[in-house]
């Protein structure tokens, strides 16, 4: 018997419609920019949060009671059969995964290797027969005590070089699966204290990784992205991945900018200090955006709670500025998120994503049409225009600084401050919102 025996697919039914088990807002074949908006959005469901997490957090071990819980190989088959029915009910046009949510644990790398197969084979068959695609794989290496001081940045070689082998493996699995792209998450690349850290020769290691990963991809033709995602203070007090800035600050020295893209996600934005749409700005401004994890944090909590998203405003913002750059390329919409510990039962979890994919829908929406009114561009437009003048223009391209202190000079600029104009701006966003 199916894990969501009894859940229909779930269909659109409108704004108007108090079915809790409905899209009010995502129409998957409603078009948008001349495109529908399942290939907008483009949609994952997160593996891990969804059917390998037991609903524990620091203080309290698992409540949540699933039937592919304590068990081996049979036991990962009965996983991915409720994960392939969960996919076919919402709809999803995607999925992603570690390589330790699909498979057990073995003794050893070659057992490990010949688990994920195993249950890559199974996965190989259910995508034949209908199954979504697979968005992006990659593999654990934060959870195992191997990797308590880090993959890549581990003082020990035998570390390094087991991760790198389990890479291998899960980029094999990913590009043998279609996976659109491959990320990379150091949950330990960073150190707790300088005391015991080389920090110079970590960043070297953890470069010469991403290296071989990169070369990897061109040997096998791996044709997906190759992501990065950003993470600071958790697990690891100073973690090298921290933001896009340090991310890509990384990325240039090791001369890998044109090779590796960024995949970001909303709780860590927030808990490095930034905005959502700070981070995907950036990222786009330097070329390096990908993909996103949506979710969002608990702003009373310290930590990364991983709910799912609510907060439309926040969305929008988030996907104008998706839209704005071009719009996803391999990258999607995947919703690192999960249940709270108390939701138990199987509706809770295809309810959490259809409100999750409701509020996106409503957010992309709203940014489209912010998008397509242009205020806000023409505010920009309007705010900067006194760089298309000639003077402006020579400041950037030829002039010096003595050149710009005798044009001070002669003309006895004295400029005073123009309005920002923030107030008007959010007023203009509540519009679409």
């Amino acid at each position: 018997m199916s894990y969501f025996e009894g859940i229909a697919p779930i269909a659109f039914e409108g704004a108007d419609s108090d079915n809790p088990l409905a899209f009010h807002h995502y129409n998957p074949d409603e078009i948008v920019m001349g495109k529908r908006m399942e290939e907008h959005l483009r949609f994952a469901v997160a593996y891990w949060h969804s059917f390998a997490w037991e609903g524990g957090d620091p203080f309290g071990g698992r409540t949540f009671d699933r039937p592919w819980f304590d068990g081996g190989a049979e036991a990962a088959r009965v996983k991915a059969d409720a994960a392939f029915d969960m996919f076919r009910i919402l709809g999803t046009p995607y999925f992603c995964f570690h390589d330790v949510d699909v498979r057990p644990e073995g003794a050893d790398f070659a057992e490990n290797t010949r688990n994920l197969n195993a249950i890559v084979d199974i996965f190989e068959e259910k995508m034949e027969q209908g199954g979504p695609k697979l968005l992006w794989g990659t593999a654990n290496m934060f959870s195992h005590r191997r990797y308590m001081s880090g993959a890549a940045t581990n003082p020990d070689p035998d570390v390094f070089a087991f991760g790198a082998a389990t890479v291998k493996t899960c980029l094999d699995a990913t590009k043998r699966l279609g996976g659109e792209n491959y990320v990379l998450w150091g949950g330990r690349e960073g150190y707790e204290t300088l005391l015991n850290t080389d920090m110079g020769t970590e960043l070297d290691h953890l470069a010469r990784f991403l290296h071989l990963v990169v070369d990897y991809k061109h040997k096998i033709g791996f044709e997906g992205a190759i992501l990065i995602e950003p993470k600071p203070q958790e697990p690891t007090k100073h973690q090298y991945d921290y933001d896009v800035a340090t991310v890509y600050g990384f990325l240039k020295k090791y001369g890998l900018e044109n090779e590796v893209k960024l995949n970001l996600e909303q709780g860590h934005a927030i808990l490095a200090g930034h905005s959502f749409e700070h981070e995907i700005a950036l990222a786009q401004s330097l070329g390096v955006f990908g993909s996103i994890d949506m979710n969002r944090n608990d702003y009373q909590s310290g930590w990364d709670t991983d709910q799912f998203p609510n907060n439309v405003p926040e969305v929008a913002l988030a996907y104008y500025h998706i839209v704005k750059g071009g719009g996803f390329t391999t990258g999607g919409t995947n919703f690192d998120a999960k249940l709270r510990r108390q939701s138990l039962d199987a509706e809770d979890l295809v309810a959490a994503h259809v409100g999750g994919m409701d509020v996106c829908a409503r957010g992309f929406k709203a940014a489209v049409a912010m998008l397509e009114d242009g205020g806000m561009e023409a505010a920009l437009a309007d705010r900067y225009a006194g760089w298309n003048g000639a003077d402006a223009q020579n400041m950037l391209k030829t002039e010096t600084l003595e050149d710009i202190e005798a044009r001070v000079l002669r003309d006895g600029l004295n400029p005073t401050p123009i309005s920002g104009r923030q107030e008007k701006l959010e007023n203009w966003v509540n519009r679409f919102v």
